[in-house]
């Protein structure tokens, strides 16, 4: 009897100490449908007026640093010296925010229903961040928002940006499950030795992804 006890306390130990690494936009949230256009014209606007281009040029380069480096910013700083708050600020002070962001039903029981750590990892600023955890009625559901400033702006997917949040977290990388709707980063995550979800709607899964979910209420249903 107390061998079968101590198995189970074992049981319920390892999973309490699990580390769910939650993505934002567009993983916890649809952040696609009114948020990403807004945000994408402003960073294209940040562009033209702080690098002299048409709109054309200015939109170009803006998805060619996004493609090379998985965000915009870090090329602008690597490539023009541009000051990462004030883009951030520029970018992601969205006064209509409350009416772009959509409700997820059931999201925050799921949430409290998961056993073990829960974070945010995003690659927005904290104040954009906490704002829509907020609106969503899920802020308090999370020990650690970790944004791009707690990255020192390396952002996702840079291996030096999760080696920071492993740092601060405390824990190996083979107890977590990161959560993500970008490729790239979810790379990184398993070439530290993290477990992998790609929420996404695309029905093929490349091989560093362990599981793919339509979205993250699914993770309900995902035995691990």
């Amino acid at each position: 009897m107390l061998q079968c006890n101590l198995l189970q306390s074992n049981l319920t130990q390892g999973r309490n100490s699990r580390v769910w690494i939650f993505d934002l936009d567009d993983t916890l949230h649809n952040a696609s449908a009114h948020i990403f256009p807004v945000m994408n014209r402003a960073m294209t606007q940040y562009i033209m007026d702080k690098l002299e281009l048409d709109e054309s040029a200015a939109h170009g380069l803006r998805q060619h640093y996004w493609r090379i480096y998985g965000a915009t910013l870090k090329g602008l700083m690597r490539h023009h010296g541009t000051d990462p708050q004030h883009f951030l600020h520029e970018t992601h002070t969205l006064k209509d925010l409350p009416d772009m962001v959509l409700q997820v039903k059931r999201l925050r029981h799921m949430l409290q229903s998961l056993s073990g750590r829960k974070l945010v990892f995003t690659n927005a600023p904290r104040n954009y961040a906490l704002r829509v955890l907020d609106l969503m009625g899920i802020g308090d559901c999370f020990e650690l928002i970790f944004s791009v400033e707690s990255t020192k702006f390396h952002a996702k997917p840079s291996l030096r940006g999760f080696q920071m949040l492993l740092k601060t977290i405390k824990v190996k990388a083979s107890d977590c499950v990161m959560l993500e709707d970008n490729l790239p980063a979810l790379m990184t995550a398993k070439r530290l030795g993290m477990r992998t979800i790609w929420v996404t709607k695309k029905p093929q899964k490349p091989n560093f992804v362990d599981y793919r979910l339509n979205d993250v209420l699914a993770l309900t249903h995902l035995k691990l």
